[in-house]
């Protein structure tokens, strides 16, 4: 089996091939007294497949990304807390994210509450009927806090976009379903 899986791949190999001889087979001359003169090996013009490598278009699907960042005078909210205790203030961004598919959504800071030395911001995020395609978009929503250190945790009202990106804030169906587990919320910005 395995010497006629030989003789096949020759005959392959040599079907394949335009083989021409261009000069004759001469052996060596050899004389008694040992003097040889010198022979000729035969030589072969041989013909193989041609292979043209170039480049031709085609339509193929890549992802691009695309970020303009303009910089605007806007209204920004700015919370200023003063707590009982003093404290030194420094002023930081309380920022939400939400990455989208699909359709444009809105997204915007409704409320932050205070419990003791913890900030919860509370986000609410909202579907257009605004289409993107196939496209992703990122919105965000933004207020200045001036005040001593103090623990925050983001809460977006909506449902979850189907994005990894999405998966830094705790999503809630309503309000209510955060305000059931704190106890006496001090509400410290409303939109």
């Amino acid at each position: 089996m395995k010497n006629l899986f030989t003789i096949v791949c020759i005959a392959v190999l040599m079907t394949s091939c335009d083989i021409t001889q261009k000069k004759e087979t001469q052996l060596p001359s050899v004389d008694v007294d040992v003097d040889v003169e010198e022979g000729q090996l035969p030589t072969f013009d041989v013909d193989w497949a041609d292979v043209n490598v170039g480049t031709k278009t085609e339509t193929v699907s890549i992802p691009k990304v695309v970020i303009v960042m303009e910089e605007e005078e806007v209204e920004v909210p700015y919370i200023d807390v003063d707590m009982p205790d003093g404290g030194d203030k420094e002023e930081r961004t309380l920022s939400v994210q939400a990455e989208v598919e699909n359709n444009a959504h809105e997204l915007e800071i409704i409320e932050i509450w205070a419990t003791g030395k913890k900030l919860h911001v509370i986000s609410e995020l909202k579907m257009t009927d605004q289409k993107i395609g196939d496209k992703k978009m990122r919105v965000s929503d933004q207020v200045t806090l001036n005040a001593p250190d103090l623990d925050v945790a983001y809460y977006i009202v909506g449902k979850r976009p189907n994005r990894s990106f999405n998966r830094q804030y705790k999503y809630l169906n309503s309000v209510s379903d955060l305000k059931n587990k704190l106890t006496n919320p001090k509400v410290i910005y409303s939109k």
